[in-house]
């Protein structure tokens, strides 16, 4: 980190120190926009429910009601539909799928028409659910609108982030929100545990240890899980012999997917729970509450295979055992004792589908502790999604530095090599 930090104060890397200024500056804004309530509305004072994990991406902005209320939620759910298309449901977008950057583009294109369709919709949803009925037609319209318009702006935000500044704009705006509201998860959990006399003050404070441990152990989980990878021998048709100490290796990930299914289980789960705050039929609201609700048994255990399933997902959309096996093919590389082709191919497939077993069975295990630990100990639904949110930060934090790292790493390659 020290030499990181030494390396970015270099007269030579201005640029980069400029990335990440302008970085700084859009989570900023985002974070001033957080508190820009839509005009004519007040705070929402009433239970979120699962959509407290909205809340707490967007930086408490639904329940501020402000411009960024939507966040950039409805886009990870409009992501989510195009990967699933585009595992050969619909010919178009598997075709788009392999047309490689052009094919992207398109795809990404879609993507973000389809994210802002989605906000349009939700907004509706949620300007019925903040506000409630004696609005005209036109009212509800115009704070659709205007929601619709605040999530248009982060994703441009984020593309501009992506694009001039560091990392991944859409993820680092979502951990922006999440750190926003993450002090009063602490304190709201303290004022639980240790003020309110549900417990005498040393058992409340104990408790309140506990979880603060708890949030730790996630922090060493992950950056665990995020770092341990398996080194698969790989060896070049021009080398006889491999010289040890001398060996190529392909690195792969126990999880290569990192906080993605989270995310993603976190934001499907969330389309009902919009669905029944804004059509309030008894029925559906009961169902939603009962069984879609990671609180209550059924949901918990649907909200973990969510995450083992976008796992897997999107594990093998990141890393194409096919297109991996080909290009080792072509590089004129090949893994010892493995036939080039097709059982290249299916070995890689079998390496990550077990690394994956491993990586998204502890990814699930370090979301599912602290909803245990405040089920156990009756904390509201903020504390326990302070797990999940915790997760996302934490991995999203690590992916970021590891891009400035290897920035700073090229630089000085290229500096090096520039000199000889």
């Amino acid at each position: 980190m020290f030499r990181v930090l030494k390396q970015l104060a270099s007269p030579t890397n201005k640029d980069l120190r400029q990335r990440i200024y302008f970085t700084l500056l859009v989570l900023l804004i985002f974070v001033v926009g957080v508190n820009v309530r839509v005009p004519g509305t007040t705070d929402y004072t009433g239970t979120l429910g699962f959509l407290e994990i909205v809340n707490a991406m967007s930086g408490g902005a639904l329940r501020n009601f402000s411009i960024f209320a939507l966040g950039v939620m409805p886009y990870i759910s409009a992501s989510i539909i195009m990967q699933l298309l585009q595992m050969d449901i619909f010919p178009y977008f598997s075709e788009l799928k392999k047309q490689g950057p052009v094919g992207r583009q398109k795809i990404n294109k879609i993507t973000r028409y389809m994210g802002i369709a989605f906000a349009f919709i939700q907004g509706f949803a949620y300007s019925f659910m903040m506000i409630g009925s004696g609005k005209t037609a036109f009212e509800y319209l115009y704070i659709a609108l205007i929601l619709t318009a605040g999530t248009s702006f982060l994703l441009w935000l984020g593309d501009q982030v992506t694009q001039k500044g560091l990392g991944n704009g859409t993820s680092l705006l979502i951990m922006a929100g999440i750190i926003v509201t993450m002090p009063s998860t602490f304190i709201n959990t303290f004022q639980e545990l240790v003020l309110s006399g549900d417990y005498v003050t040393w058992q409340g404070s104990l408790l309140y240890a506990g979880f603060v441990l708890i949030y730790l152990l996630i922090i060493i989980g992950v950056i665990f899980v995020q770092e341990a990878e398996r080194k698969v021998q790989i060896q070049y048709a021009n080398k006889s012999t491999i010289v040890s100490g001398n060996r190529s290796y392909m690195p792969i990930k126990i999880n290569s997917a990192g906080v993605i299914p989270v995310i993603f289980a976190s934001s499907l789960l969330a389309i009902p729970a919009t669905i029944a705050q804004f059509w309030k039929n008894a029925g559906f609201v009961s169902f939603v509450n009962n069984y879609l609700t990671y609180t209550k048994p059924i949901g918990f255990v649907i909200y973990m295979l969510l995450i083992y399933f976008f796992s897997y997902i999107y594990t093998f959309i990141q890393i194409k055992p096919e297109e991996l096996a080909k290009n080792l093919n072509e590089a004129g590389g090949f893994i010892p004792g493995i036939r080039p082709g097709k059982d290249t191919e299916k070995y890689i497939s079998r390496i990550l589908t077990r690394l994956t077993l491993v990586g998204g069975l502890f990814i699930a295990g370090i979301a599912a502790i602290p909803i245990i630990f405040s089920s156990i100990n009756g904390l509201s639904t903020a504390a326990s999604i302070g797990g999940t949110s915790l997760l996302i930060v934490v991995g999203v934090a690590l992916e970021t530095y590891k891009q400035l790292e290897g920035s700073l790493v090229s630089r000085n390659y290229k500096k090096g090599y520039s000199r000889r």
